[in-house]
């Protein structure tokens, strides 16, 4: 018989599962204890968690070990006080399969885990099913990307050639740019710009990383939610144990600097960036950086309207079913985010993410055309991002 892991120390809710499992219970009481049991996950029937634990909160720990979980099929259950319907709403959307608050509900939820394991048995099956289908640019649509691509390259050719010198005269270097990117459904291929940055400016990253404007964002929002909030130290025998990657203890700061780090975002952008070059400047403000992704087109790789294909730094976060909604469309030139945001004004990580899931759920052939039609003056942007 598969075993049952309860996280936490509430002797109501200790009660109620070892009167319905008996034997099988395992508790253990924070994040540390439950990352012991993850070598025999295939001997766990259900995850019940207590939504206050130390260290990681029961939702937190299930945002870690999620995949996992899904992939195993075991449903996770929290348990706590009564909490309002938008906050049992945002567990539910994460993945939890249930909220219980009294002991009445917690037993009905039990008597229910053999329809969650059905339900979560469906989702992987159509999870499984989804990466088996690979998406294909509609006829109609590759057609297209095919004319428009080609004719620019012939009619902007003197463009091109014109930048390659000057670039070539202004520093050193290759005077174009090939980086990996993904795609459409997690594929990696060969990304081609034009050189705007100075040969050094990937090495650079590192030291300017204090300027990247979706980081200062989040900070911000991160001080503006602490800054009020009275922080009450707990003596060292209960201090909260978390999890490094090795599997060691993690200390309180470590924890709350990998909550900055996460807090950063996924994407980097610099305004008035450094490691552009001066006719780097000019061709990223007209977008003549991006005439070589034509070749993407005619290659296959990307279309000329789709989401743009993010670096590998950037999608490997990208994961979790809330956001990998994106990668079920093509790759493109320019998109949706592109047209309604650039250089409007500063943009959120959130929003970025939000507008490349919105066209993905909404993408047409018709709606490109709208969108190239858009295009046109969001290519002279009034800041450097």
């Amino acid at each position: 018989m598969k075993k049952v892991i309860y996280i936490g120390d509430l002797d109501e809710v200790q009660d109620i599962l070892t009167e319905k499992f008996g034997d099988r219970l395992v508790s253990v009481r924070n994040v540390v204890g439950f990352y012991n049991q993850l070598e025999d996950l295939d001997e766990v029937e259900l995850v019940v968690s207590e939504t206050k634990l130390k260290g990681l909160r029961g939702d937190e720990v299930f945002e870690r070990y999620s995949s996992l979980l899904n992939e195993k099929g075991i449903p996770f259950i929290l348990v706590g006080n009564r909490m309002s319907q938008r906050l049992r709403e945002q567990y539910l959307t994460k993945g939890i399969m249930e909220v219980a608050w009294n002991r009445e509900q917690l037993e009905t939820v039990i008597n229910k885990v053999p329809f969650y394991h059905s339900m979560l048995d469906w989702r992987l099956h159509q999870s499984r099913e989804m990466q088996k289908t690979e998406y294909r640019i509609p006829v109609a649509k590759r057609i297209f990307d095919i004319v428009v691509a080609g004719t620019a390259l012939l009619l902007l050719s003197p463009l091109l050639i014109l930048t390659v010198l000057a670039i070539r005269l202004e520093s050193k270097g290759k005077v174009y740019y090939i980086s990996k990117r993904v795609g459409t459904g997690y594929r990696v291929f060969d990304f081609y710009k034009l050189r705007s940055m100075y040969t050094d400016a990937d090495q650079r990253l590192k030291e300017l990383k204090h300027l990247n404007q979706y980081a200062e964002e989040a900070n911000k929002k991160e001080g503006e939610k602490t800054s009020d909030i009275p922080v009450e130290k707990a003596p060292p025998s209960s201090a909260p144990q978390l999890i490094n990657k090795d599997g060691s203890p993690m200390t309180e700061e470590e924890y709350q600097e990998l909550r900055r780090k996460q807090a950063a975002g996924t994407f980097v952008k610099f305004k008035n960036d450094p490691r552009i070059t001066k006719v780097g400047r000019i061709i990223r403000n007209t977008s003549i950086d991006e005439l070589p992704q034509l070749i993407n087109v005619l290659k296959g790789d990307m279309s000329i309207v789709g989401n743009r294909p993010l670096p590998l730094y950037e999608a490997e976060q990208l994961t979790s079913d809330d956001w990998s909604q994106r990668f079920l469309a093509p790759a493109g030139i320019t998109g949706l985010w592109q047209v309604e945001k650039r250089g409007g004004g500063d943009m959120s990580e959130e929003e970025r993410k939000g507008l490349d899931n919105k066209y993905a759920q909404n993408f047409s052939f018709w709606n490109d055309i709208r969108l190239i039609l858009r295009t046109i003056p969001a290519l002279f942007q009034k800041e450097n991002v």
